[in-house]
């Protein structure tokens, strides 16, 4: 298997989408009652982090090599 470099920003990317992922799931499933404009911030501010955890990362391994 071909080794990759690990990507911070997509580990958090992907899991600010499952978390929003399950939200709906839960409100889906009766388990509780989620109005329709939670999934903005979730999202939109998952998907910030992502970016400045990526852009992080990447200024991590610039300054360090």
């Amino acid at each position: 298997m071909l080794r990759h470099e690990f990507q911070p920003g997509k580990l958090v990317a992907g899991l600010s989408l499952t978390a929003a992922g399950v939200v709906y799931a839960g409100d889906a499933g009766g388990l509780w009652e989620t109005p329709w404009f939670v999934i903005v911030p979730l999202v939109v501010g998952g998907l910030f982090l992502a970016g400045v955890t990526a852009a992080l990362a990447r200024g991590v391994r610039r300054g360090g090599g």
